[in-house]
């Protein structure tokens, strides 16, 4: 097969030439399991799966964090951690979350960011992370179903009246 060269116009996309700087990490809480990327923006934005994200911006699953996580008790907890930290706005971030409910995919994204952000500076981060107990996984999940009961974990069986 001879080499062409294609039209400039027809050219397959180039790849960016810079890698991509970021800090990935796990996080998982109940059912759920997310995983964050903190990616060190040098300019104003960066490009992440065909979605443009700036500085200072989270995307979950492909949507903005406040459509995911709505509300502003939500808020205060996913930013905690960079609050915690002091790198509000620092990074662009990125996070995919699998499993679980609502309540079990923030927690899980709250303790993926604070994975990801102890990777970043280990010396200054971990230690405040630890003592506010970020790092650590919420070992708490659902109660089995126990054989010969009712439907749930501890519901009891009715007797009969007579």
């Amino acid at each position: 097969m001879a080499d062409k060269k294609l039209p400039k116009d027809k050219e397959p996309a180039k790849e960016q030439t810079e890698a991509l700087l970021y800090y990935e990490a796990v996080g998982r809480r109940k059912e759920s399991s997310a995983r964050a990327r903190l990616y060190v923006v040098k300019d104003a934005s960066v490009v992440i799966s065909k979605i443009d994200v700036a500085k200072g911006n989270i995307i979950v699953n492909g949507k903005p964090v406040e459509k995911y996580f709505g509300g502003e008790v939500n808020k205060k907890l996913y930013l905690e951690p960079f609050r915690t930290t002091n790198t509000i706005g620092r990074f662009a971030v990125s996070i995919q979350v699998v499993g679980g409910g609502p309540s079990g995919q923030l927690g899980a994204t709250i303790h993926a960011i604070s994975r990801a952000l102890a990777k970043v500076d280990p010396e200054k981060f971990r230690s405040i992370l630890r003592k506010r107990e970020f790092l650590t996984r919420d070992p708490r999940a659902r109660e089995r179903r126990k054989a010969g009961r009712a439907g749930k974990a501890r519901a009891k069986k009715q007797s009969p009246k007579r």
